[in-house]
């Protein structure tokens, strides 16, 4: 389903219906694809270690990183000029 980001600001209760009965919505703007609003979830919940395993775990198949803690903290730390 397409529509407009106006039909989104307007009719968002009967947008998030059609999501929740798993359909997946593309916003337009200015008539280009802007977003996609798709279901979080199907209507059959997935065995619970299935949805731990996507939440968790980002860091596992990393090799190069052996503190996460450590090198997120690198990172927030930002680049010097």
């Amino acid at each position: 389903m397409v529509i407009t980001t106006k039909q989104l600001r307007v009719q968002s209760g009967e947008i998030i219906s059609h999501v929740n009965k798993g359909l997946d919505i593309t916003i337009t703007y200015r008539g280009k694809p802007s977003a996609k609003i798709i279901p979080i979830m199907s209507k059959e919940p997935k065995n619970s270690k299935d949805t731990e395993d996507l939440l968790f775990g980002v860091w596992k198949d990393r090799k190069d990183i052996t503190d996460v803690d450590q090198y997120v903290r690198d990172m927030r730390k930002g680049r010097k000029l």
